[in-house]
């Protein structure tokens, strides 16, 4: 089995890359990718962990994207993490992600939260920051009891410290990844509720659809499977793992993906790519 949809402390994971190396050994996953928010900076970590331990790692990253006003994150597998627009780009990314924290503290503060922008980036240690970290923060500090109430008091869409997130289109996410080497997937496609501009993406590049999710039950998978066939996508899949102490997530290699999709992958990868880091 394998997990393609894991995030560590880079984003907004609890787990240090070496843990989840060390989770997953345990689990018996034969291979898993790393898809931090908007960053690559933990793959160089996790494919050292992975490697020591026989796992076979795919460098990864989910980008937050817009697409007629719809906001989809776009999972990028085989990226090559030295590229340099790459690297450009999602630390520009980070930026719009710092920035939003200090637009979301400023508007709880608005109405009367007296939390501190660096309340959160102390608690983040990361340069990814988003709204997560801002829930930890009102919790630690005691604006709020738990992570669930700190979204519906305050950050949800429409909540009263919500602050709208910058984020490219969907096009431009596309053409990042495949520049970088890499295949574009679209995450959880369930939770997006835009199944009718699927179409639309498959024109502008998507390589694929996460169908395998922890928030996909089996009747939506089988969905998704056969949507992938019809429009000749790849299928992908992933626990979308935060760590131990997430309540609400699942835990690694709890969604149960077959190795075998790794195949079909790795042969719509550019030849260069594949014999670069297969």
């Amino acid at each position: 089995m394998i997990d393609l949809h894991l995030h560590t402390l880079y984003s907004d994971g609890v787990s240090t890359p070496e843990q989840v190396a060390e989770e997953a050994q345990k689990m018996n996953l034969a291979a898993i990718a790393l898809t931090d928010h908007d960053t690559i900076e933990g793959c160089p970590r996790l494919a050292k962990a992975c490697a020591e331990r026989d796992i076979e790692f795919i460098p990864g990253t989910e980008l937050s994207t817009d697409i007629d006003g719809h906001e989809m994150h776009l999972l990028g597998y085989y990226l090559d993490t030295d590229n340099e627009e790459l690297i450009r780009e999602t630390t520009r990314y980070q930026q719009n992600r710092t920035d939003r924290v200090h637009g979301l503290v400023r508007q709880l503060n608005s109405i009367g939260v007296a939390l501190h922008a660096d309340q959160v980036f102390d608690l983040a240690k990361c340069k990814a920051p988003g709204r997560p970290h801002v829930a930890r923060a009102l919790v630690k500090h005691r604006f709020c009891s738990t992570m669930d109430e700190a979204f519906t008091r305050y950050l949800r869409k429409s909540a009263p410290g919500w602050v709208p997130k910058v984020n490219v289109g969907v096009d431009e996410g596309i053409r990042l990844i495949h520049q970088a080497g890499g295949l574009a997937v679209m995450a959880h496609p369930s939770l997006n509720k835009i199944d009718h501009l699927i179409p639309r993406l498959v024109e502008a590049g998507l390589d694929g659809l996460e169908c395998w999710h922890s928030r996909h039950p089996k009747s939506t998978a089988k969905r998704y499977r056969e949507m992938a066939a019809r429009l000749g996508l790849l299928i992908t899949g992933g626990s979308d793992c935060h760590g131990p102490s997430r309540g609400r997530h699942p835990l690694i290699g709890t969604v149960r993906v077959p190795y075998e999709i790794l195949d079909e992958m790795k042969r719509r990868l550019p030849r260069s790519t594949t014999s670069r880091r297969i």
